[in-house]
């Protein structure tokens, strides 16, 4: 394809869609808290949410939550009052801000749509497939609402996927079944189910089309732009509403790589991002590599919502699938060969692993990973320090150094 430059960053259009998605959605979630219209399920963000869509509920996810407080910085103000709980600052920050956010009666959702707080849940349900902190996370708001808990316990640090762990997972989201009912009052719709798994397939395979656009050169967008663009397949995912995002957003990079619009006009470098995001310093991060003319092509975050092994034909047993297939759950042979896949798709000169205190499940820079990655791919890694929310762990006069100096690095070679 023909390199055409830009002359000045293009915004994405389907932002404003992304926006309004997420305003309706908590408002949604709002209305049904305040009259009792609608039940509501708190879920994990990899929890069987296609069940849930399945029995009527409507479903709130509180790491988005966690997200949004670490992104307007109202996190590290909080999380002291949950280790005031006895909740040790080592621990999730998602889980200590949130609680702590409760605690003090304090949301983001107040600036942003005028509500009041986040909504109060009829069922808790968990998938451990993350960590056993969400576990933890949802039984202290089961204790303080008196609300039920429900969870998936998933088998972790897998290589190749046996039938019995699917099967095994499976079962396991099926014996939900009777005991949400219990809670919803409402009998379980496999029609309904089978559609919400339909649409989160679909919801996936957009997804996947949307952040493989950046293999093109320049690449139309960046894991900035995507970590706010994924929030449908996060809070809508088992909806139509998501689909038709998705089919929007697709459309548009297309578009983008057609005209050869670049997320970073004048793009030199193409980076890996591995780990959480620092949400609080999102813009600081992007504007410092922008000025770089360094574009993130590709992120082991924003790949953690593709589910394309999901099946309407074969729910329970595909959910089974989709929900241990998660690069955090693999053992560290598969996520090498996952990393060096997306080098070969993407072909980016070098990774930044972020190494999140409080996040020890989504740091893979611990045990060797960055070493081994550089002497196979022949390319340069870069650890830095911080965390998901808690910026008190994150120097960010240190990480622009250090950036700068892997800029040069790569300037180089």
């Amino acid at each position: 394809m023909t390199e055409k430059k830009t002359t000045e960053r293009k915004d994405i259009a389907a932002g404003k869609a992304c926006r309004k998605l997420m305003a309706d959605h908590f408002y949604e979630l709002d209305e049904a808290a305040r009259t009792g219209s609608r039940k509501i399920a708190w879920c994990t963000s990899v929890g069987p949410a296609e069940l849930l869509r399945g029995m009527g509920f409507l479903v709130y996810f509180p790491e988005n939550h966690g997200a949004m407080l670490g992104a307007t910085r109202m996190s590290t103000d909080l999380i002291p009052y949950a280790n005031a709980l006895g909740y040790s600052p080592d621990i999730c920050s998602y889980l200590t801000c949130d609680v702590g956010a409760y605690i003090r009666k304090e949301t983001p959702l107040t600036r942003a749509y005028n509500i009041e707080s986040v909504p109060k849940p009829d069922v808790l349900v968990f998938n451990t497939n993350q960590c056993r902190d969400v576990q933890d996370w949802f039984a202290w708001y089961s204790r303080e609402l008196s609300v039920p808990l429900l969870g998936v316990h998933t088998h972790r640090d897998i290589g190749g996927i046996r039938d019995y762990v699917i099967a095994d997972i499976a079962s396991q989201i099926r014996d939900l079944t009777p005991l949400l009912e219990e809670a919803t009052g409402e009998t379980f719709d496999m029609d309904r189910f089978r559609e919400a798994v339909g649409y989160s397939s679909r919801t996936s395979e957009l997804w996947r089309a949307c952040l493989e656009s950046a293999a093109a050169t320049p690449s139309p967008w960046s894991f900035f732009d995507a970590t706010i663009l994924m929030g449908p397949a996060v809070v809508a995912r088992g909806t139509r509403e998501a689909v038709d995002f998705y089919e929007v957003l697709l459309a548009e990079l297309k578009q983008r790589v057609e005209d050869g619009t670049a997320a970073v006009p004048g793009e030199k470098h193409r980076i890996y991002w591995e780990g959480m995001p620092i949400w609080g310093k999102l813009r600081a991060l992007s504007d410092q590599l922008l000025s770089l003319g360094t574009c993130v092509v590709a992120s082991t975050y924003c790949n953690s919502w593709i589910f394309d092994q999901l099946d309407p034909d074969n729910p329970f047993e595909s959910m089974g699938r989709a929900y241990t297939e998660l690069f955090i759950v693999r053992d560290e042979p598969y996520k090498e060969k996952y990393i060096k896949d997306c080098h070969d798709l993407f072909r980016f000169d070098g990774i930044i692993f972020h190494d999140a205190k409080t996040c020890p499940n989504n740091s893979n820079n611990r045990y060797g990973m960055p070493e081994r990655l550089s002497a196979k791919l022949d390319i340069p890694a870069l650890t830095i320090n911080g965390d998901l929310c808690d910026l008190r762990c994150y120097s960010e006069e240190q990480a622009k150094t250090n950036i700068e100096a892997f800029i040069e690095q790569l300037e180089e070679r």
